[in-house]
């Protein structure tokens, strides 16, 4: 499959596993939040859409978001295929997906749906820290800093972000949750949802992602 959207929770993996399998297949792994700080950045008529609405504290409305992501997909890198990472995240979002893809005549062959225990992911969220210098990124139990508290590379203190606190990162998940639930019986009834169980290390759920997809590394 090369043409997939990757569903998860925030703190799921799903952003490294979508790029480790886009560079497998040779396509490109597209992330929506990469694609709307370029059009900010760079100043586009999207872009400065998106700012008035951004900077009100604003959810960006879907037809501005699916406009920036029609114009991505219309890019000729990825015309052999995409991995779509971070929409749609809505049930009118994936059905405006469809008529997208639709109209650019390169259906949707798969949506991988990354599975992870919310309880889990709340103690990955929740353990993140951040260099505020050099914006590398640690976590307290499964990739510490050398020196607690100290990043490895500036000997900068870390931080935890605001939206990294329990109660922030438990409010995200159960608004996203609500939100995405409708997604996997959508592509379930189309034949397209493959699930997979994002426990364990890296490497072992990239090997489970690799199978689902029909890839196979480097």
């Amino acid at each position: 499959m090369t043409r997939v959207i990757f569903l998860g929770l925030p703190g799921s993996g799903k952003g490294t596993q979508a790029a480790v399998a886009a560079e497998a297949a040779h396509i490109p792994h597209i992330a929506t939040g990469d694609i709307f700080r370029r059009h900010v950045r760079e100043q586009t008529p999207l872009g400065k859409t998106a700012r008035q609405y951004m900077d009100r504290g604003e959810n960006v409305p879907d037809d501005v978001t699916i406009a920036m992501v029609r114009d991505r997909l219309a890019a000729a890198d990825a015309q052999p295929g995409f991995i779509l990472d971070g929409f749609p995240r809505t049930l009118p979002q994936a059905e405006a997906l469809d008529r997208l893809l639709g109209e650019l005549d390169a259906p949707l062959e798969g949506a991988l749906y990354l599975k992870v225990d919310p309880e889990v992911v709340v103690r990955r969220m929740t353990g993140r820290r951040v260099c505020p210098k050099d914006g590398a990124v640690y976590h307290v139990e499964s990739n510490p800093p050398k020196v607690p508290g100290i990043c490895d590379l500036c000997g900068t203190p870390l931080i935890q972000r605001a939206d990294d606190h329990e109660e922030v990162a438990r409010h995200r998940l159960d608004v996203q949750w609500t939100q995405a639930q409708p997604l996997l019986p959508y592509y379930s009834s189309q034949g397209k949802l493959r699930e997979v169980d994002g426990l364990g290390d890296v490497a072992m759920v990239t090997a489970r992602v690799m199978a689902a997809l029909g890839l196979r590394a480097g």
